[in-house]
């Protein structure tokens, strides 16, 4: 069959190489030429390319279970195998710079006997009779048998075809810095990013391949007072108030090694793949961030991504024909991956709430964050947090723990905050400094 993929990023790379191995014919079309000889890569229209990443073990898994070698590509590129101390073996993930993941993932693809590149504009789909038969990429048309949109978050291509998705602001803007550690320096161990959440924002460390970490800070974006954290000096001068950076940014130990990189305009948002008749058109699939973005801070996007490449690629291995490959696939992701939309809009909505001082509601459903949290007063809610966590459940496995939760909150019980300053705290140290 002959399949054209809009999107070589990594849900449309890995959904390449997966169907390339069965023996069907790819054209993998980017806009983005790709990795210059020497190395040096600004990925065209991709804001999270250069913000910090960690890749859970989901991605390691749907990796090493397809294309092992791929695994082996991202090692020898110098990601780092990861495994929290004290768990099992398969929760190991990645540590490694989104640049330097994304180039290996690239570069491996490009190889991959089968897989056809161009370099193009994907205009529009070509549809005949009611199917899709095809691309024009600048200007010039892509005959297929499939089409396959994974051309991301900002991608409007056969937007015509789909009924207008949900969309939800996360409320929230990120500020990163990379860092490189000295000579005789060590970089944590911890297998994992570790958040600390303070009284109205949020802190994370990334450890990272090469010997590199990422400083992120998390603020409510309708609070301009720290947008000048985009600026080096004010990160820097955050990094040393911030308990949980003062460590991993100290200049006597890390080096930074690029300026500050914002994001902005993040986005929960889900849209499926059928039309406002309740129909879906018949050659063409849309993946990835084309279905369902989350707040990036959790890390869900590129293991939810992979795992829906891996389900339309099992339908089609079933034989199921292109009349109902669209529809199969929508109720899939309904059902699997609708339910990370809901739950970090409630997440998202409620931790704002809180920034700015309201109360829990205890009638109303305890999202998701605070249900884990309670886990530190009720062991028992751990048995559910600890899979909901590591993302091998769906949400819905918290569900079981919510009374459990909303008992422990009913004694007067809060998440905490981590000791250091409150935002109105960073705001007036930050003053003082710069």
């Amino acid at each position: 069959m002959r399949v054209t993929i809009v999107g070589a990023g990594p849900v449309g790379s890995y959904t390449a190489l997966l169907l390339a191995r069965r023996g069907h014919q790819i054209t993998l079309v980017d806009r983005d030429p790709g990795p210059t000889p020497d190395g040096q890569w600004q990925r065209k229209g991709v804001m999270q390319f250069a913000l910090p990443h960690y890749f859970r073990p989901q991605v390691r898994h749907a990796i090493c279970e397809e294309v092992p070698e791929l695994w082996s590509a991202l090692l020898l590129a110098g990601g780092l195998p990861a495994t929290p101390p004290g768990f099992p073996e398969m929760m190991t993930g990645l540590q490694c710079r989104r640049a330097v993941a994304e180039q290996a993932i690239w570069n491996f693809t490009s190889a991959e006997p089968g897989v056809r590149r161009v370099t193009g504009h994907a205009d529009r789909l070509i549809v005949d009779a009611g199917t899709v038969t095809g691309v024009v990429v600048d200007g010039a048309a892509i005959r297929s048998d499939l089409v396959l949109v994974a051309g991301g978050r900002s991608s409007k291509i056969g937007d015509e075809l789909r009924a207008p998705g949900e969309m939800h602001d996360c409320g929230f803007s990120y500020a990163s810095r990379q860092y490189r550690a000295r000579p005789g320096v060590a970089t944590p161990d911890w297998g994992m990013p570790r958040p600390a959440l303070y009284d109205g924002y949020l802190a994370i460390v990334f450890p990272q391949d090469a010997e590199t970490i990422s400083a992120l800070i998390v603020r409510p974006t309708d609070d301009p007072r720290l947008l000048d954290l985009r600026h080096n000096h004010v990160f820097d001068a955050a990094a040393v108030a911030i308990p949980h950076l003062a460590e991993w940014t100290d200049p006597d130990r890390f080096e930074p090694i690029t300026d500050v990189r914002s994001g902005s305009n993040l986005l929960n948002a889900y849209r499926g793949q059928r039309s406002v008749e309740d129909t879906t058109t018949p050659g063409v699939v849309f993946l990835g961030d084309a279905v369902l973005t989350t707040n990036p801070a959790a890390g869900r996007g590129f293991p939810l991504g992979l795992q829906g490449a891996r389900e339309l690629v099992r339908l089609l291995d079933s034989g199921l024909g292109a009349d109902d490959l669209g529809a199969a696939f929508d109720d899939w992701c309904t059902a699997n991956l609708r339910p990370w939309y809901d739950d970090h809009v409630l997440w998202d909505t409620t931790l704002l709430r809180r920034f700015a001082g309201e109360d829990l509601d205890l009638d109303a459903r305890i999202p998701s964050d605070v249900v884990c949290e309670c886990g530190q007063v009720d062991p028992s809610i751990m048995a559910a947090a600890g899979p909901y966590l590591g993302m091998f459940a769906l949400p819905s496995i918290l569900d079981s723990v919510q009374d459990k939760a909303r008992d422990v909150l009913r004694t007067g019980w809060r998440p905490p905050y981590a000791e250091g300053p409150s935002r109105d705290a960073l705001v007036e140290a930050l003053l003082a400094r710069v």
